[in-house]
């Protein structure tokens, strides 16, 4: 026992516990009637303590391991994805540092949201908090999205958040990365799984389908998530954007006219043709309605007072990306315009529009 616990880095009394509490129990004795250890001990205890060092609690990690539709594999990516996100965590803590400490050389004004931002460190977790006032289920959207889910029963939503979109007559798992928005997912809502994209915890084929709903710009590496999903499931789909078509920045009157930086946002998403190629899908346009439940970014585009509105932009991902700096000039600019009537002037052709094709697309495979 000794030896293994010099291997493993902790006590000899950290392994007596873990055998008194059954969580990791020696399987063989010695001779002289000391404990052994198994490979087959020596992996969970590997498992036990990795989930102990990302902060899980002892109840926790006797769930995880004592799952017996886990084995090793599904343990190790499900690991991965844990330090893929807190990697991510730690890049995103040192950028919004940075934003800081540019921001205060300039003389400009920090506030407490955004002196806060860097203990968020994960997007989600920074936004999160703000999912429930306006981000929803948009039922026309949700419509195409079920509708190509087919006859599929068993369901995998990758990027789950708070749960928006998850068809409530199908045996729904979740996945997703951030505590914060794990934390707001209903009662009632699907179980969810905490892991990244591009380390799925789970087997072959698990699914019937795996579906992702405005995530993929959030992950590390998107392709790698994207062939995640095929190798879990039979079928893929997956509510992305298109950068494919030439002045894709100018569809929308916020960012061509306020918010130019949103291209830089998607500086390095991958193609429309590389998703779709990627997991051998077809794309179809998902237009947006004048009155969309959803806050998503481009949701306002016939009513653009709302952007004006602190809470609302505060549940869009583009915004931090962007900096304060930014959102304060394109939300100054835009209150001018509609102050003057000169957004109103600019914009005329919107006003009978029922829909607006912004660039939504929906991939299925």
């Amino acid at each position: 026992m000794g030896h293994v616990a010099e291997l493993a880095g902790v006590s000899v009394r950290t392994l007596h516990h873990y055998d008194e509490i059954r969580l990791v129990r020696p399987s063989a004795r010695t001779a002289a009637g000391y404990r052994a250890y198994s490979a087959g001990d020596v992996e969970r205890l590997r498992e036990v303590l990795a989930y102990r060092r990302l902060g899980f609690g002892l109840r926790e990690v006797a769930e995880l391991v004592g799952d017996p539709s886990t084995d090793t594999v599904a343990h190790l990516r499900r690991l991965r994805g844990l330090l893929l996100e807190r990697r991510d965590r730690a890049d995103a803590m040192v950028a919004a540092i940075d934003r800081e400490l540019k921001a205060r050389a300039k003389g400009l004004k920090v506030t407490p949201e955004e002196q806060l931002e860097m203990l968020g460190a994960r997007l989600y977790d920074a936004i999160g908090s703000a999912y429930t006032a306006t981000r929803r289920t948009e039922p026309r959207i949700a419509a195409q999205i079920w509708d190509a889910l087919g006859d599929a029963q068993t369901v995998l939503n990758v990027g789950a958040g708070t749960g928006s979109y998850e068809p409530a007559d199908r045996d729904v798992t979740a996945v997703e990365p951030s505590a914060v928005m794990r934390g707001q997912r209903p009662a009632d809502a699907a179980p969810c799984v905490a892991a990244a994209a591009e380390s799925l915890p789970f087997g072959d084929q698990s699914f019937d389908v795996a579906m992702a709903v405005s995530t993929v710009h959030h992950w590390g590496d998107p392709i790698a998530g994207l062939r995640e999903m095929r190798r879990v499931a039979h079928r893929v789909v997956v509510l992305t954007f298109d950068t494919d078509e030439p002045g894709w920045q100018d569809r929308f009157w916020l960012t061509r006219d306020y918010l130019p930086e949103f291209a830089a946002v998607l500086a390095g998403f991958p193609s429309l043709a590389g998703m779709v190629g990627a997991i051998g899908a077809r794309a179809e346009p998902v237009p947006i309605p004048w009155n969309c439940a959803d806050g998503l970014f481009e949701a306002y585009w016939r009513r653009p007072a709302a952007y004006l509105e602190d809470h609302v932009r505060r549940a869009m991902s583009v915004w931090t990306r962007v900096g304060p700096e930014a959102e304060q000039r394109a939300v100054r600019s835009l209150s001018d315009d509609l102050d003057s009537g000169r957004w109103a002037e600019r914009n005329s052709d919107l006003a009978n529009l029922d829909t607006a094709d912004l660039g939504l697309r929906l991939l299925v495979a």
